[in-house]
């Protein structure tokens, strides 16, 4: 009998792992964003808690354009959440913009506020948005959230992108690097604070960062657009070489699906989401501003109803 003992014990192991590795039958996929915003990392951590902690699930998080693309991805069930700015997910629900129909979406959380950020530098003779008339701008990468609000602000300016301006179409960490390499005079980035490009851009010797106020930009934003904008700052100090407080359009961001999710496991997501909050902020701060209180501020798409569940069960009524 015991030399059997070993054989017994190496049996049940093997059959445990395999009985462990046959729970993970759901598989998801997260639509983020490029490698330099805040999206993939957060994104990447949402993956790894949910496949930490939901029994039945392994997450992934995958690189994209953001969330005109992400829309498009959830839409077509390519993708089975996303993190997406909440004035492109309206767009895409209801057909209009860049969008040619419209999109079946349901929100998850709200997750973050998202920061636009008019990023210069010493020497490049920009004070305020007007004095991107004439320089080399880039307005974010093609399919993105930040492409969509920078256009919005420039628009507020009386900014014409095609016609007063040598535009470019570059994400974030590409928009950092071109600047500092002398190829573009400014650009949009549209994130949480901090964003790690702009960080690293401040942080190069030589280089004096310069963000440009505008949230005098959100009034004609809202008349337009509707109540998805509010004006915030960033801080001073948030970034390497900035001195003083910066006036700001923000848009919250939403992590959203597709409303084929299961309810049983839309609820769990949601559920651990919260519970484990401080493994998303050990991931990127941004995620200090997941709260229930923040569901009640609203949602540009219904909830889902297994994520309605969990913040019913949190005395928290979302719509």
């Amino acid at each position: 009998m015991n030399r059997l003992l070993p054989i017994v014990i190496v049996m049940a192991l093997i059959l445990g792992a395999a009985s462990a590795h046959a729970q993970k039958d759901v598989r998801l996929s997260i639509a983020t964003g490029g490698t330099g915003g805040v999206y993939y990392p957060l994104g990447g951590g949402m993956a790894n808690v949910i496949s930490k902690y939901v029994p039945e699930a392994e997450a992934t998080a995958e690189v994209t354009s953001a969330s005109v693309d992400n829309c498009l991805l959830v839409g077509a069930k390519k993708a089975d959440m996303a993190l997406v700015m909440a004035d492109v997910s309206y767009d895409a629900a209801q057909g209009l913009n860049k969008f040619k129909g419209k999109l079946p979406l349901r929100t998850l959380a709200m997750l973050y506020p998202n920061n636009m950020h008019i990023v210069s530098i010493e020497g490049k003779g920009i004070e305020t948005p007007s004095d991107l008339k004439g320089k080399r701008f880039s307005t974010g990468a093609p399919g993105s959230g930040t492409e969509v609000k920078c256009l919005r602000v420039l628009e507020a300016y009386g900014i014409n992108p095609d016609k007063d301006m040598a535009r470019d179409r570059l994400g974030a960490s590409e928009s950092a690097g071109a600047l500092k390499d002398g190829k573009i005079d400014a650009y949009c980035w549209d994130g949480g604070i901090p964003t790690a490009s702009i960080t690293d851009l401040g942080a190069t010797p030589g280089v004096k960062l310069k963000l440009i106020n505008h949230g005098d930009s959100v009034a004609k934003m809202t008349e337009k657009y509707g109540p998805l904008y509010t004006q915030g700052v960033i801080p001073a100090k948030s970034y390497p070489g900035q001195d003083q407080d910066v006036t700001i359009a923000v848009v919250w961001n939403i992590l959203v699906c597709n409303p084929d999710m299961k309810d049983d496991i839309a609820y769990k997501i949601v559920k651990t989401l919260f519970e484990k909050k401080d493994e998303l902020v050990a991931v990127h701060k941004a995620a200090v501003d997941l709260k229930l209180e923040s569901q009640q501020s609203g949602s540009p798409l219904p909830f889902h109803p297994g994520a309605a569940k969990f913040f019913k069960e949190k005395g928290i009524t979302v719509k």
